[in-house]
């Protein structure tokens, strides 16, 4: 089953706007003190910033380069391997 797109406001937020909501969010729900329905909406637009902040982590480590030296001392750069 494929995660849903998220809509558009959590799309436009940045990585740490959208993790700031989150832990808001966690702090309410582990809080114990939110009706039912109100816990349901707000675990599933929990899901939908998680699932926004690894994309954009996941973006954001795809780019990450790292310098190398070369054999004749010249400096380059290539992308970099996470295992």
């Amino acid at each position: 089953m494929t995660e849903p797109n998220p809509p558009p406001e959590i799309s436009n937020m940045s990585f740490e706007d959208a993790l700031a909501e989150l832990e808001q969010i966690v702090r309410r729900l582990e809080a114990g003190q939110v009706k039912l329905d109100e816990a349901i909406l707000s675990y599933e637009r929990g899901a939908l910033l998680r699932q926004h902040c690894e994309r954009k982590l996941n973006e954001a480590q795809q780019r990450v380069e790292r310098i190398v030296i070369g054999a004749d001392g010249a400096l380059s750069t290539e992308p970099t391997k996470f295992d």
